[in-house]
């Protein structure tokens, strides 16, 4: 991924040295496994640990001659270590490294991206209670329907969040599995007990069968599992760009002193974070096609997988945990306006309350369709005459013979609407 949407702990995760420093922590596991089962001499490993050094450029001029990058990576180690080095990698195959070591890095970034979700997580819950009962217009297709509150609007993406969370938990875990079997998976030319030392050394699970490589349906999840995170990312992101508006401006994102919003017209703040998120949400989610047909592989191993993986696996790591954090930032720093909101919520004259008046009437013995009928036209007459509907109402005498005066000033009140925020909220956040 380009540096401007990168931060520099996932960068050093997908660097070159980070791998290769990776894949000789696995060979060094899989050595002392072999020693301690008397496969190969003792001090093998401890050998290959204090001689054997990652250097990239090594490895990179040994590659262009071999054409196989696990090779290359051998090579150069036993350059370093001598001639013992060469009981690495009995009786494995480069798809024992590559996979576990692939594996480890998503790992790696995982628990990363779950640091970035518990930062989320914190400053929404900071947020939603902040803004509890912060009234605001709720609307639906786009058009005001009935009251809400601010504070509910951020509790629902904390929940959302949650899920998500939970969601990359569950992702690590399926991912965190590794494959020493050998050529074909069959551990024809290396004993199981190698694979189930390495796996608890580097506190992984053993593939329970791995033809040649780990089945790629558990990279598929975990990749999936991120393009929904970045679902979740463009929703609050889209919110934040339509409260935003002119016609809304009910927030906005933080605007430094310095800062200019258009090369053309100096009065411009526009909402270029949000914006921003929403084409990396759309970044990440493209990286879940190609993970989903890397399922299916031909027999017990093909490369047509690895091209992708080099591919996705930085970019939508690294894209993911950018997004995160600039999310993090936008909500913690974000201007809320309550009294934009309280006067968007009083736009329409009242026409928010029209369900509770047909429900009122319908109590009163009228039948649903006609009530219906009876407030949708005041509402009409309420718009198109910009007029207040509960004094349309008030000079309606069919109306009024039905409902007082008391009950209906109590249908037009917005505090009703708040009375379970409350209840809602406990549970949510478990108060």
């Amino acid at each position: 991924m380009i540096s401007r949407y990168s931060r520099k702990e996932l960068v050093k995760i997908w660097s070159e040295e980070n791998k290769y420093n990776i894949w000789l922590e696995v060979e060094i596991a899989a050595a002392q496994a072999m020693e301690k089962y008397k496969i190969i001499p003792k001090g093998i490993s401890s050998i290959v640990k204090k001689k054997g050094k990652v250097k990239v450029k090594r490895i990179h001029q040994i590659e262009s001659k071999v054409k196989h990058d696990v090779i290359a990576f051998l090579t150069s180690i036993t350059e370093q270590a001598g001639i013992k080095a060469r009981y690495l990698h009995q009786g494995m195959t480069s798809s024992d490294i590559l996979d576990t070591s692939f594996n480890i890095q998503l790992v790696q970034s995982g628990n990363i991206l779950i640091k970035d979700l518990d930062r989320i997580l914190s400053i929404l819950k900071r947020q939603s209670n902040k803004y509890k009962f912060t009234p605001c217009i709720g609307r639906s297709h786009g058009i005001h329907a009935e009251p809400i509150t601010f504070g509910l609007k951020l509790a629902s993406y904390y929940e959302e969040f949650k899920r998500n969370k939970k969601r990359l938990l569950s992702a690590i875990d399926e991912i965190s599995t590794c494959a020493i079997s050998g050529a074909v998976g069959t551990f024809a030319n290396i004993d199981p007990k190698v694979e189930s030392y390495v796996a608890k050394k580097l506190k992984l699970k053993c593939e329970p069968v791995s033809t040649q490589i780990i089945p790629r349906d558990r990279h598929a999840y975990y990749f999936s599992i991120l393009g929904i995170i970045a679902g979740s990312i463009e929703r609050v992101a889209t919110e934040i760009r339509h409260l935003q508006r002119t016609e809304v401006y009910e927030l906005q994102e933080y605007f430094s002193k310095d800062q200019k919003g258009s090369s053309a017209m100096p009065h411009k703040k526009n909402p270029i974070l949000s914006e921003n998120l929403t084409g990396l949400a759309r970044v990440v989610r493209s990286y879940v096609a190609p993970a989903l047909e890397n399922i299916a592989l031909w027999h017990e191993r093909d490369i047509s997988h690895s091209s992708v993986e080099r591919n996705i696996g930085p970019d939508a790591n690294i894209t993911l945990d950018f997004a995160l954090a600039r999310l993090a930032n936008i909500l913690d720093n974000m201007i809320v306006y309550p009294k934009r909101m309280l006067s968007n919520l009083n736009k329409t004259k009242g026409l928010i309350f029209s369900q509770e008046v047909m429900l009122e009437l319908t109590k009163s013995g009228i039948p649903r369709e006609k009530s219906y009928k009876i407030i949708q036209n005041l509402s009409k007459k309420s718009l198109t005459k910009n007029i207040n509907l509960i004094d349309l109402i008030l000079k309606d005498k069919k109306i009024m013979n039905k409902i007082s005066k008391n009950k209906l000033k109590n249908i037009f009140n917005y505090s009703k609407h708040f009375k379970n925020i409350n209840y809602i909220f406990r549970r949510v956040f478990k108060k």
